[in-house]
């Protein structure tokens, strides 16, 4: 082991002073890497190689875990509880503002799924660290937020969510993702709205609600809602027919500076992007034409 000095004009105790700095630093970075280099170090090739494929939309979805039974145990609102559908709002909220490389989120009862931009290299775009990332801070977001919306409500057990990654290779596989989720909205919704109508208004049992609404369609669940209890389905809040979509939106705005040559204060605009939550119709193509950059988002976010 051998360190190279400079030629410098040094008296011999500086020398020797210079000359033990050297090589402490060497032997420092000699055992380094000695330690880094250890026998022990081939346990890394058993790590599993997990990115994602490059130019693909990446979905993280999280899905609460047992989430019937967490809302019978803290009395939930049927079929919908108002605070409980804020209260993943604002989770969501979170994690697009600690991953910036989301260009939207999409969510619907328990479920929640965020949309990473094609070229993202967010984690080297590791299924299982964006996975692990994004579920493990929505599920501390609700604990940490539940007093917000549920300031009378104690939470009696910690809430878990379960988190899966889904890629795509094209716009309208995304795009279809997203409509499959909305649809799914719908469904249960009304299905949820015209089951508790027969039940809390009905008088039903819960399985006498569901043997009357077994193998009815859409049509039928609408005809009982509006003739028996009086509900048009249709004037139902666009929160709970058709779900909450997030996303980024450039905002103009007036702020005052100093000028740093008068030193005197003056006005200008900046834009700025907040996230901001929409409830409306995402499977047929006004949206997207509404918000193009959406799927042109190299160089956004």
């Amino acid at each position: 082991m051998s360190t190279t000095l400079k030629r410098v004009k040094c008296n011999a105790k500086q020398l020797n002073i210079i000359t033990t700095l050297f090589n402490c630093k060497a032997v420092c970075k000699y055992i380094a890497t000695k330690m880094a280099n250890s026998k022990y170090e081939y346990v890394r090739h058993f790590e599993k190689h997990d990115s994602c494929l490059p130019n693909c939309w990446i979905i993280v979805r999280v899905d609460g875990k047992a989430f019937h039974r967490f809302a019978d145990a803290h009395a939930f609102t049927k079929p919908n509880d108002v605070n409980g559908i804020k209260l993943m709002t604002r989770c969501a909220h979170n994690v697009m503002t600690e991953f910036t490389e989301m260009v939207l989120a999409y969510g619907q009862s328990d479920e929640y799924s965020f949309v990473f931009k094609k070229e993202t290299q967010a984690y080297k775009r590791r299924e299982s660290k964006l996975m692990t990332n994004v579920a493990s801070l929505f599920a501390s977001s609700y604990v940490f937020h539940w007093p917000e919306f549920f300031p009378n409500v104690k939470l009696l057990y910690p809430p878990s969510f379960d988190g899966r990654v889904v890629i795509y290779p094209s716009d309208q596989n995304l795009r279809d993702y997203l409509s499959w989720r909305q649809a799914d909205c719908h469904i249960n919704n009304l299905y949820n709205t015209a089951f508790w109508a027969l039940v809390q208004e009905g008088g039903l049992s819960n399985k006498e609600a569901q043997t009357r609404l077994s193998g009815t369609f859409s049509s039928n669940k609408n005809e009982i809602l509006f003739s028996e209890f009086g509900i048009n389905y249709n004037q139902e809040p666009e929160i709970l027919k058709k779900g909450t979509i997030l996303l980024r939106k450039e905002i103009a705005e007036e702020v005052t500076i100093t000028d740093h040559k008068t030193k005197e204060p003056k006005s200008v605009t900046k834009v700025r992007k907040k996230i901001e939550a929409v409830n409306c119709d995402l499977i047929g193509d006004t949206f997207w034409v509404e918000h193009p950059y959406l799927l042109n988002t190299v160089g956004t976010c």
